[in-house]
């Protein structure tokens, strides 16, 4: 009886040739597990596409609800960007496909798990530590470490050769990685970090010359830390995503284009789209800040460059990552309100905010005659906070 390996297959190029190499190079039975989170939009089709490459059996798990609400709620509570930019749609992906990934094999009773992560990239971090925090004692196959092949051009010419069907061409030869929370995408002509990206690399949003003349305004209605209502029509998380993707790409938000620093201590060029996560991150932020303290605010911008880094070095099911999400989620209960956003020209604007918890005053901001500040007392209080450092520099 042959042993049995579990690969994570997300139907691209990679994890396509991975079926037959893993057959030829281990003898294994393949059984492709694929965690259906916005990668394609036919199950269906991405189960024949396993099957025809060779796989045995093919599990594809509809995860979104799980995704959006225990992988992307908390780090939209979070404000998590990497680096201060990528909203880290694919580092949020790694973990829930790892937990998973290890879920099936043990439910195969197989021997090996595999991955189509590149040894250089940070995905083999968090699948493998993800792999190993939920079920420590099984092997791990990583292909792309192991075989010859020198570029995605000898890859497609695999593929070809075994009849593997694949989307990637030569012409075309970038590498997507798609969920709901956003597109990663690399290889080819965007390697080189003094060229523009080129319109067809994107898939998500549209060139600033092909969005609309006009601004939209759209409001986001927020209970508790969760956007529930997208123009006071009620959606369900991943609805709400799915939604302000569609939009925020008519208009071009969300594309980012960075040098970025990986894990594994090499810097790369990354391409990202991510429409909802913009806005949504944006809308979130806004709102709190209406109605957290100058303090907590401060202090949380810490705390989220913390997390960001943790979820991109994969390090999710941890202490302390656990902790910080507690810490997020505990000021929630006042992030209960309305924003209200402009989309224009690849940008999405707060215009508006409103909540039954709002810590501004009007009569305190304002410089009209309706002022109720109490000027004079700015006297003692200067007099105060500037003690401390009086004629420190006088004797100087």
């Amino acid at each position: 009886m042959k042993k049995k390996v579990v690969l994570a297959y997300s139907g691209g190029l990679d994890t396509s040739c991975a079926i037959r190499w893993l057959q030829d190079q281990y003898d294994v039975d393949v059984i492709c597990f694929s965690a259906f989170i916005g990668e394609v939009k036919d199950r269906k089709k991405l189960e024949k596409k396993a099957l025809v490459s060779g796989a045995k059996k093919a599990y594809i798990l509809d995860l979104k609800e799980e995704f959006a609400r225990e992988y992307i709620l908390p780090s939209l509570w979070a404000h998590a960007r990497y680096e201060g930019q990528y909203p880290l749609a694919t580092a949020l992906g790694r973990p829930l496909i790892a937990k998973h990934l290890a879920r099936v094999a043990k439910l195969e009773k197989a021997d090996y798990v595999a991955h189509g992560c590149t040894g250089k990239g940070n995905d083999q971090v968090r699948i493998e530590v993800g792999v190993r925090t939920w079920a420590p004692n099984i092997k791990i196959i990583a292909p792309l470490r192991e075989w010859n092949f020198k570029s995605r051009e000898e890859e497609i010419d695999y593929a070809k050769k075994h009849k593997i069907p694949v989307d990637a061409t030569k012409a075309s030869p970038y590498s997507i990685d798609m969920n709901i929370w956003g597109i990663a995408i690399e290889a080819g002509i965007l390697e080189n970090p003094w060229t523009e990206p080129p319109q067809d690399a994107y898939v998500m949003t549209r060139s600033l010359d092909k969005v609309p003349d006009q601004p939209r305004y759209i409001v986001i209605d927020f209970v508790d830390g969760v956007p529930v209502k997208l123009n006071g029509v009620k959606k369900n998380l991943v609805d709400m995503i799915e939604s302000l993707n569609e939009i925020g790409g008519t208009y071009g938000v969300g594309r980012f284009d960075m040098i970025e620093n990986r894990l594994v201590g090499i810097k790369s060029r990354e391409v990202y789209e991510a429409p909802a996560a913009e806005i949504l991150l944006r809308a979130h932020t806004e709102l709190e800040g209406m109605v957290m303290d100058r303090e907590f605010l401060h202090y949380k911008r810490l705390l989220s460059e913390k997390y960001a880094q943790l979820t991109y070095f994969g390090y999710w099911f941890t202490p302390l990552k656990e902790s910080l999400d507690a810490f997020f989620q505990s000021n929630q209960k006042r992030v209960t309100g309305k924003i209200r956003m402009k989309l224009e020209k690849g940008h999405a604007v707060c215009v508006g905010r409103e909540s039954k918890y709002s810590l501004y005053s009007e009569k305190l901001a304002t410089y009209s005659a309706a002022d109720a500040f109490d000027h004079k007392s700015a006297q003692g209080f200067l007099k105060m906070w500037g003690l401390p450092y009086e004629g420190l520099k006088d004797k100087e």
